[in-house]
C-alpha cells in the first residue's frame, strides 16, 4: 500500500472511521513487524523480547492513542520509533530488576554507530545519552531514534522528519560521534 492510500486511511481512522483502522491494520502491522525485525536482528542472541511481542505491544499502544490527529505515514512511524524505544527501555530496566541490578542487558552498536571495536553498550545508557543529545539537537536525537530503533532507512527518516536526505546523513554521522564520545565518557567516568 502507497504513502498516500496510508495516510488516507489513518486520517479516515483519526476521524472515527473504524473501517479505516480494520483496513489500516495489516499494512501498519506487518511494516512494524519488519522494523522490529531489523532492529532485534542487532541484538544479543539471547535477547528475549522477540519481534512480535515488541510489535504487538507497540501497536497496541498506537491504536489506543484517542487525541493523535495522524496526518501521514511518516508521523505514525515516527511514534512508533518513540514507542518502540520506550518498550526496548522499560524491558531493559525490567531485567535489570529482576537480577537486582546485575546482569544488564547489553546491546550492540557497533554496526548502528559505525564503531570499529566491539563493544556492548547497556540500553539504558543509550536512552539517557540520547536524552542528553535531545536537549542539545533535538533533531540529531530524532534521526538516531527513528535509523536505530526502528531500522528506518535515510530516506525513510528524512519523510518522517521533513527534512532532506543529506540532512540526515549529516545528522546520522555526527550524532553518532557524539553518542560514541558520551558513552565513553560516561564508561570511564563509572
Amino acid at each position: 500500500m502507497s504513502s498516500p492510500d496510508v495516510t488516507q486511511l489513518l486520517h479516515q481512522w483519526s476521524s472515527g472511521n473504524r473501517n479505516a483502522l480494520d483496513s489500516l491494520t495489516p499494512v501498519v502491522y506487518d511494516e512494524l513487524r519488519r522494523l522490529a525485525a531489523i532492529y532485534l536482528s542487532r541484538e544479543r542472541s539471547d535477547h528475549t523480547l522477540q519481534a512480535t511481542a515488541l510489535v504487538h505491544e507497540a501497536y497496541m499502544k498506537l491504536v489506543d492513542q484517542k487525541n493523535v490527529r495522524w496526518q501521514n505515514r511518516a508521523h505514525f512511524f515516527g511514534i512508533a520509533a518513540q514507542m518502540i524505544r520506550r518498550i526496548l527501555v522499560d524491558h531493559a530496566r525490567g531485567v535489570r530488576a529482576a537480577k537486582r541490578g546485575g546482569g544488564a542487558m547489553a546491546l550492540s552498536l557497533d554496526e548502528a554507530l559505525g564503531v570499529s571495536e566491539k563493544r556492548d553498550l547497556e540500553i539504558e545508557a543509550l536512552d539517557d545519552a540520547l536524552e542528553a543529545l535531545a536537549k542539545i539537537d533535538p533533531q540529531q536525537a530524532r534521526v538516531v531514534e527513528l535509523r536505530f530503533f526502528t531500522g528506518l532507512s535515510i530516506e525513510e527518516t528524512a519523510e518522517v522528519l521533513g527534512i532532506s536526505d543529506s540532512t540526515v546523513k549529516r545528522d546520522w554521522v555526527s550524532a553518532k560521534a557524539w553518542l560514541f564520545r558520551e558513552l565513553s565518557r560516561r564508561k570511564s567516568d563509572a
